[in-house]
């Protein structure tokens, strides 16, 4: 599978053709799977305020996508990958092994190159980031029913050669690591600015630093690759 050059979650050509038969009136078809309610019903609302896109299922885990999926048959499905129980990625590896057709599109705020190249290989067709402009979302949704590949940017260059470094904590100064610690015990920007005496906005450029070298979107998933790395 290989990603679109241009921009990475927008396809002009998508919408005027259809490769699984699709006609081209009839809305596309969504299932959303996210272990949180709000971010669900979030995405319910961006999507079905769109005239060419209709959700028609919910699922809270990669094993509940399945009966999901089954009964709604639809042309895309949104998955998170952090989820409790069946993650997103042996969700779409279920969903491929079990000969559905729906076309998968990542939706997390992980852009680790273990996490992309794992997703795509159990048959994700796209990967985006929760940080994604509404737009770009709905863009996705439509390139991915017309048989491309969306990637958001950031995942684009995961994959590229070399992009991976060996121990990605290794590349944290030690005040990164600093606050990255006491964000992953749950402390706000004011607190952690308070704990080591330097201003919120310093805190705000470190933690920018931090979720580039570990490769995520926000402090919620730094504090989960800090637990998951054994940094706290």
């Amino acid at each position: 599978m290989t990603a679109t050059p241009a921009s990475p979650l927008t396809d002009p050509s998508v919408g005027s053709t259809d490769q699984g038969g699709r006609a081209p009136s009839r809305p596309i078809t969504v299932v959303l799977v996210d272990d949180h309610r709000l971010v669900r019903a979030g995405l319910r609302g961006i999507i079905d305020a769109a005239a060419d896109l209709i959700v028609v299922g919910e699922a809270a885990d990669g094993s509940e996508a399945l009966a999901v999926v089954r009964a709604a048959q639809p042309d895309v499905v949104l998955m998170d990958l952090s989820m409790p129980g069946v993650d997103g990625i042996e969700g779409t590896a279920r969903l491929r092994d079990a000969g559905e057709s729906a076309r998968v599109v990542v939706l997390t705020s992980f852009v680790e190159h273990d996490r992309v190249t794992a997703a795509l290989a159990a048959g994700a067709v796209g990967y985006l980031l929760k940080d994604s402009d509404p737009r770009d979302v709905l863009e996705a949704i439509r390139s991915a029913a017309a048989g491309h590949a969306p990637l958001d940017a950031r995942v684009a260059r995961a994959l590229l050669p070399n992009s991976k470094p060996a121990d990605p904590a290794a590349a944290l100064s030690g005040r990164e690591r600093e606050v990255l610690l006491l964000v992953a015990q749950g402390m706000a920007n004011k607190q952690v600015a308070r704990q080591l005496g330097i201003s919120e906005r310093t805190v705000k450029a470190h933690l920018g630093n931090v979720f580039r070298h570990i490769g995520v979107a926000d402090r919620t998933s730094a504090a989960l690759w800090a637990r998951d790395h054994g940094v706290v």
